[in-house]
Order: structure tokens, then C-alpha cells, then sequence
């Protein structure tokens, strides 16, 4: 007969979190949501990712499911997070024991324990079978593009922009349930380029996730816009179109909720995350490059045994934009996050910052921010200036 108590609902998250120390989590599910209307299910299972344990979390919202890949930490504080308040009935399924909370009141669950019935899953993370786009079956846009044959086949010389393009809608799709629920979604890609990653993203939102989208791609080059105009008409794209403008001086009508700028060059970055702030865009994706400026600044003498290599010094400057641009977005309310965006070994400069608008700024961000600033001797840079008048 299975043990049933009453007990904290801290007690059942300490045994969540021994079993994930002791990589001994096979499972965890949170179901009975308090709001049918939002999140219906959360399922996690630990996966191997670039050689390290991960767990991924598959959200249930109505007929879809996203997928977030989490630290055992990160997977801890959301299941704290959700149970008791989004979520009435918690399972954790471990090597020792299958455990059942629900919550009966606040703070408080019926814990029951009963012998473990799953063995240890495989760690194995099939990217091929986790791609949102996966190989095999044909995708117009990317035969357009010349990275799929019409058969679904991805061709040799365009697997690392496959990889690339999926691994840009995983981010997608992780900051969806950040976007408005209903309605139009409104995006700007900045630099958009001969625009893979504008119609990768086109794809999702419309193809994969039913939603109606205004998105528009801007770039400089007056060919590149007219031929992605051509494909998109080519291809019915419904709610896309490309037109020829600058990143700093581009003026948007009316709401933004993502904002999307991918290599867009030195201070291009910070024209483009000066514009999503002041348009109060709820969700920031950028991927900077070739950020010059603040390597011509960095002089302290106490980096000098660093600074005084030329390689190391453009890469700790990189590192250092990248950082104090997440710093100011989260002084002006958004929570932010540095995370890879393709593989290193292609190259060295993806990194992908990501914000998303909270609901009141940190108190504690400008000190952080300040703080940094001073560690590297440096009064301001490009995206304070920008955004000086805005927040003065």
C-alpha cells in the first residue's frame, strides 16, 4: 500500500532537490492547474546537452507545447515557483520512489510514496528529432533558400545554417509564452539580411503556432529587401514584408512586442535595443558583432597583462559590451539573459542577448550597472548615450 501524509510543501521540494543533486530525478510532472485558460501540464526529463545534464520542461498551453532546457537549479526554481500557485498536484519520479503532492492548502500537500516505476531514461538528446524544423519533411521557405531539397532533404554544404535556423526558433519558442496570448503579434527584425532566420521565424509563429503576425524585416540594401519581397510573395508569406531603412532612424507605428536584431555591427546592436526600449518591446533578441567600441576604450592598468595582447583584449571587449548592455537593459526593466547561439566551434562571436520586459525594474540593477562600469574604467558607452534622454 502506498504511504500517504500530510507535510510542507517544502518537504516535497527538498526531496526534489536531493534527487537532482543526486542525479536520481527520472521525472517530474505538475498538473491540475488553478487557470485552464493558461499553462494545462508541465512535464521535465533529464537530457545530456553539449555533454551536461540538463532537464527539459515541456509546457502544455491548450493544443501546444514548448520546450524550455533547464539547469537543475533552473528547473528547481520553477517547479517552487509554479506549485501551489499555477499548478495543485506535483509527481516526482526518482531512483528510490514515485512521490505524489497535492496541495491542500497553503503551503501544505498530501504527500503520498509509492515504489519507483520508471528506471533511468536514457540521456541521449536527439537533436534531430527535437528540431522544430526537422530534416525529412519539406519546408517551403527553406527550399526557397536553397538549404532544403524539395524532398525535405537538408543539403551538405547547408547543415550548419539548419542547425542555426532551428537553433534561433528554439529561442523563439522559449520567450512565446512572454508574447501576448491572442491577437496580432507585431515583430521587427533589424538587419534582417538575405533574412533565413526572418522566415524561419515567419514559419513558427504562423505555421507551428497558428498565430497572426505583422512582422517586418528592415535592412540597408535595396536588392536584398526587394529579393526577400519577392520570396515572400513567392511563398504567401501572410504578414511579412521587407522594406529598405536604417536601424537608428526607423520609426514603428504602433506596438512592438519582439524586436530582433542578428549581427547587426559594432553600435548598429546598440541602435537597435535603444529603439526596442523606447518602443517598450516585450521581448529583445539580439546577437551582436564585430564590437569595436569599447575595445578603443579599455585602458585600466590593472587589466594590463590582459589588455596587452591584441586578441585577448577584442575578446574580453566583446565580452564586456555584451555584459554591460544586459547590465543597462535590466536598470530600464528587463530581465536578461547571455546564452549561446550556435555551437562555438563555427564561431566565436554568437552570443544571443536576451530581454525580456518585467513588470518594474530591479532596484538594484543601476548599482550593478554603475559597478561594472566602474571595473572597467569606463564613464559610458554607445547604449547609455542612446537611451540618456529616455532615462535621464
Amino acid at each position: 500500500m502506498p504511504a500517504s501524509r500530510e507535510c510542507s510543501l517544502t518537504e516535497f521540494l527538498d526531496l526534489l532537490r536531493d534527487s537532482l543533486r543526486d542525479d536520481a530525478c527520472w521525472g517530474v510532472v505538475l498538473s491540475q492547474p488553478r487557470d485552464p485558460a493558461g499553462a494545462t501540464k508541465w512535464t521535465a526529463r533529464p537530457i545530456e546537452l553539449s555533454g551536461e545534464r540538463r532537464f527539459q520542461l515541456a509546457e502544455r498551453r491548450a493544443k501546444q507545447e514548448f520546450h524550455h532546457n533547464l539547469t537543475a537549479k533552473e528547473l528547481l526554481t520553477r517547479i517552487a515557483d509554479a506549485l501551489g500557485q499555477q499548478f495543485q498536484q506535483g509527481d516526482l519520479f526518482s531512483a528510490d520512489a514515485d512521490f505524489s503532492a497535492r496541495v491542500i492548502r497553503d503551503g501544505v500537500v498530501r504527500l503520498t510514496r509509492r515504489k519507483p516505476s520508471k528506471s533511468a531514461p536514457p540521456l541521449t538528446h536527439d537533436r534531430r528529432k527535437q528540431y522544430l524544423i526537422p530534416e525529412g519533411r519539406p519546408c517551403p521557405f527553406l527550399t526557397e533558400i536553397g538549404v532544403m531539397t524539395p524532398t525535405g532533404q537538408v543539403k551538405a554544404s547547408m547543415q550548419a545554417k539548419f542547425r542555426q535556423v532551428n537553433r534561433f526558433l528554439e529561442f523563439v519558442d522559449d520567450v512565446l509564452p512572454e508574447l501576448p496570448s491572442t491577437g496580432v503579434l507585431h515583430v521587427i527584425d533589424f538587419g534582417c539580411g538575405k533574412s533565413y532566420l526572418t522566415f524561419a521565424l515567419h514559419y513558427l509563429l504562423t505555421e507551428l503556432r497558428g498565430r497572426e503576425v505583422e512582422i517586418i524585416g528592415l535592412d540597408l540594401k535595396a536588392e536584398v529587401v526587394a529579393d526577400c519581397q519577392r520570396i515572400a510573395e513567392k511563398l504567401g508569406c501572410r504578414g511579412l514584408r521587407f522594406e529598405v531603412g536604417d536601424i537608428a532612424g526607423y520609426l514603428a507605428t504602433g506596438i512592438v512586442d519582439l524586436s530582433v536584431s542578428l549581427h547587426a555591427c559594432d553600435t548598429a546592436t546598440d541602435a537597435a535595443l535603444a529603439q526596442a526600449v523606447r518602443w517598450q518591446a516585450k521581448v529583445i533578441l539580439a546577437v551582436p558583432c564585430c564590437q569595436h567600441e569599447v575595445f578603443g576604450l579599455l585602458s585600466d592598468d590593472s587589466l594590463s597583462g590582459l589588455l596587452r595582447h591584441g586578441i585577448l583584449k577584442e575578446r574580453f571587449a566583446a565580452l564586456a559590451t555584451d555584459a554591460l548592455r544586459a547590465a543597462l537593459l535590466e536598470t530600464v526593466g528587463y530581465r536578461t539573459q547571455i546564452v549561446e547561439f550556435i555551437d562555438l566551434e563555427h564561431t566565436p562571436k554568437n552570443l544571443l542577448l536576451r530581454a525580456v520586459r518585467a513588470d518594474r525594474p530591479n532596484p538594484e540593477s543601476p548599482a550593478r550597472y554603475e559597478q561594472l562600469k566602474r571595473q572597467l574604467n569606463l564613464d559610458e558607452f554607445a547604449l547609455e548615450r542612446l537611451l540618456s534622454t529616455e532615462f535621464a
